[in-house]
């Protein structure tokens, strides 16, 4: 049933109910979680409780392996659910679970196999679960294409009643979705940045989608509209670093916001005034939102994470300037804080307001590991793209670019072989961050997961340099009559 209630999206309405099973279920685990006969048993509830961020060990599955991820008494035709369960419960592992690992590589491999001899709906099932795996997908994106064999006779019919309560619950949250929008869009109109920075990009409703998948939560309308005020930024000053500025100009840039003064704004060109301007504005009212509602004040913190942002930055143009050509791992190092993602989430922890003391801000200031984890996958994904992002003439390499220079003898295959791995390594860091203790909210951590889950569909370009997946998205959660040009 929890799993059901997940995968339609709709967990949020009933956290105290799933919150109090999962306890329980903790529990039984700890106490004869190695004396269960039922994998996919196990595999769920191994699953469901690293989800919510208690810790299991991963050697529960040890008992039904031979080796290398095989398992006893297996029956392709019989087990199709179990493979299911133990590749989802799969994506969960954390560095040093090679066990685990080879289990989901096996029950990959069987699926793959096997589904040509199964009906539609079932090879469909499959396919989804292959591509979309629960934990590295959003839900209600996945919501339509969710499969329940398991749900039989009176199961059946609650599953029915839970449909129904979602579809309620997605007419409602389409409506608030919808006049976000109008909101934003009112906002970035009012702002005139497009008008005035005509070499910028003018993607208001891209910057939102952003935010609607990190804060799915519906109570949580006026934080999203916040928070796609400084994504916009994110965005903007890329554009200013990577395709606009001379290098002279984007040095005096970085001094000015490394100071943040204002008075300094004279010696900028004007469009970079008009920037800085905006940046301050936006940067002082999330601020004096915050300390209204939370009583903390975070505009020391969020000019901290601009100015990393735009050290980084200049870092990368200085590259382009000079001809130098950094290895693969410097290269990552610093495109790691150029990806946005820690001002991103800066500007959510803040929002959210959970858990806001000394330590905390001092740790998030940091760039911590549930940050950088999310800026890894991000970075990469983003090189891996068969696209430039936007079709710009942009300044920055990537890591493939640089891994091939480095290892001269390698090629493309191997440099993008060599990607996959650290997004792996880094959705195992993530995993691992999420588990308890966490310093850090359950609402926190569930938006750098889901930051890191939107991340394909932003990155995953087709030879006509279009985002296909995006675009779905965006016609399945809000509307089919939302023009998907407004992603370009």
């Amino acid at each position: 049933m929890i799993d059901a209630v997940q995968r339609l999206g709709i967990e949020y309405l009933f956290k105290d109910e799933i919150e109090e099973i999962l306890q329980r279920q903790y529990i039984i685990s700890s106490t004869c979680g190695g004396h269960l006969h039922d994998l996919q048993e196990v595999a769920l509830r191994f699953r469901l409780l690293r989800q919510e961020g208690y810790y299991v060990p991963a050697d529960m599955f040890n008992n039904f392996m031979i080796k290398e991820g095989r398992f006893s008494q297996f029956n392709v035709s019989e087990d199709i659910g179990r493979l299911m369960e133990v590749y989802e419960a799969s994506q969960l592992s954390i560095a040093g679970e090679e066990g685990l690992d080879e289990a989901g590589q096996f029950s990959a491999k069987m699926l793959n196999e096997c589904m040509t001899h199964l009906d539609h709906n079932q090879a469909l099932a499959i396919g989804n679960t292959l591509r979309h795996p629960y934990h590295k997908s959003l839900p209600r994106f996945m919501a339509k294409d969710v499969f329940f064999g398991n749900f039989q006779g009176e199961r059946r019919w609650m599953l029915h009643v839970l449909k129904e309560i979602a579809k309620k619950d997605f007419n409602m949250v389409h409506a608030l979705h919808h006049k976000e929008i109008v909101q934003v869009t009112k906002w970035w109109k009012d702002l005139g940045l497009a008008k005035k920075l005509p070499f910028a990009r003018d993607q208001p409703l891209k910057w939102y989608i952003w935010s609607m998948a990190c804060l799915t939560d519906p109570s949580l309308s006026e934080q999203r509209v916040e928070l796609t005020k400084p994504i916009s930024l994110i965005y903007i000053i890329d554009d200013i670093f990577d395709v606009y500025g001379t290098l002279d100009e984007l040095i005096l840039f970085t001094e000015t916001i490394t100071r943040w003064d204002l008075a300094a704004m004279g010696q900028l060109p004007e469009y970079m005034k008009i920037c800085f301007k905006a940046l301050d504005d936006i940067t002082n009212e999330i601020s004096y939102k915050v300390y209204k509602k939370h009583g903390y004040n975070p505009v020391q913190s969020l000019r901290n994470a601009w100015t990393s942002l735009c050290k980084a930055f200049l870092v990368e143009a200085k590259w382009f300037a000079s001809g130098h050509m950094p290895e693969s791992e410097e290269y990552l190092k610093n495109g790691i804080e150029s990806s946005g993602v820690h001002v991103a989430l800066v500007h959510i922890f803040f929002l959210l307001g959970h858990g806001i003391t000394e330590e905390t801000v001092e740790l998030i200031d940091s760039n911590p590991a549930i940050i950088s984890s999310t800026a890894t996958i991000l970075r990469l994904w983003d090189d891996l793209g068969s696209a430039k992002d936007e079709n710009q003439d942009g300044k920055d390499g990537s890591y493939i670019h640089y891994y091939m220079k480095e290892h001269r003898y390698s090629a493309a295959e191997e440099a993008q072989k060599s990607a996959i791995n650290k997004i792996s390594d880094a959705w195992k860091r993530l995993n691992k961050e999420c588990l308890c203790p966490n310093p850090f909210s359950a609402s926190f951590t569930r938006a750098s997961l889901n930051l890191a889950r939107m991340v394909p569909l932003m990155y995953s370009y087709d030879d006509n340099q279009r985002l296909p997946s995006l675009e779905h998205f965006i016609k399945s959660l809000l509307s089919e009559s939302v023009p998907t040009e407004g992603v370009y």
